[in-house]
């Protein structure tokens, strides 16, 4: 069942980029709805059947939550603003450069890398400068959109760390929901603060809102939040590396995106690197706490 879940969950975000870089609204605004109206349509299931675990999370839980709503927000920013600046392609391969930010982070916590990790984290390395080398000759608003797209994968390094302690308490939905939930309210305080409008837009744009609103986020990142009680947050980022041949191959095919050669040499290095520091990583450890209670 896990791996026919992970299907889904591959599927629903290489859908993601094509279809939120086909969406002619503001990035904050489409990163807005798709939380909101996620987070509309798990309230009935959350506040009925997992109210009781919601509000009893520990002052620790609260704030793994607001951190996990918060890195989410800014994941959603930089990666929606980079599907507006280069491809779909570069931007859904540097943006899985996730998976190294967890290893770090795990660095950080005092999990030293092998060899092997060091050695795959170079040929990504290298796969992003390939990609970023081409770009910077394509524009420097190709670069730009490079440079977000590996902001946003730093987020959602932060996001899938914190989701793996806090799925350790919560269920699926009560997660999900309370995450999504944080990250509208800071994406609207975002909209305000900046006077970034939330509708006025053709029907196509609130179709692709809602396609990116079911196929990404409830299929997608939902899928994956289940995910990370069952398996660690590496493997997960690992999975995820299917979303950028995924994501590349939907874009050619519905917005005539086709980057230059050296990206794709860049993409092959990437899930080449990836998939070794995954590989090298070793099956799930026991989580340990990222705060005290």
């Amino acid at each position: 069942m896990n791996i026919l879940l992970a299907v889904v969950a591959v599927l629903g975000v290489s859908l993601s980029g094509p279809l939120m870089a086909a969406t002619a609204a503001p990035v904050l605004a489409i990163a807005f709805w798709r939380n909101a109206l996620a987070t509309g349509l798990l309230a009935p299931f959350a506040l009925t059947g997992h109210r009781a675990a919601i509000v009893a999370q520990s002052r620790r839980g609260l704030l793994l939550a607001l951190i996990a709503g918060a890195a989410l927000a800014a994941h959603f920013s930089t990666w929606v603003a980079a599907l507006k600046l280069t491809s779909v392609a570069a931007a859904t391969a540097l943006v899985s450069m996730q998976v190294l930010f967890v290893i770090a982070i795990d660095a950080l916590r005092g999990r030293r890398a092998t060899a092997a990790v060091v050695g795959g984290a170079l040929l990504a390395v290298l796969g992003v400068a390939a990609i970023s080398g081409v770009d910077l000759a394509v524009s420097r608003e190709a670069l730009l959109g490079d440079a977000l797209a590996l902001a946003g994968g730093l987020f959602a390094a932060i996001y899938v760390v914190v989701g793996a302690h806090l799925r350790t308490t919560l269920s699926t939905t009560a997660y999900t929901f309370t995450c999504y939930g944080i990250c509208s309210v800071i994406l609207v305080l975002a909209c305000l603060l900046f006077g970034v409008p939330l509708w006025g837009w053709s029907l196509r744009v609130w179709g692709l809102i809602v396609a990116v609103t079911v196929c990404a986020q409830l299929l997608g990142h939902s899928v994956i939040n289940h995910l990370l009680a069952v398996m660690s947050p590496v493997v997960v980022s690992l999975l995820l590396l299917l979303e950028v041949p995924g994501a590349a191959l939907i874009a050619a095919a519905a917005l005539g995106q086709s980057p230059p050669w050296g990206t794709y040499a860049g993409i092959a290095l990437i899930l080449a690197g990836l998939a070794l520091v995954t590989a090298a990583n070793g099956p799930r450890r026991p989580v340990e706490p990222l705060v005290a209670d």
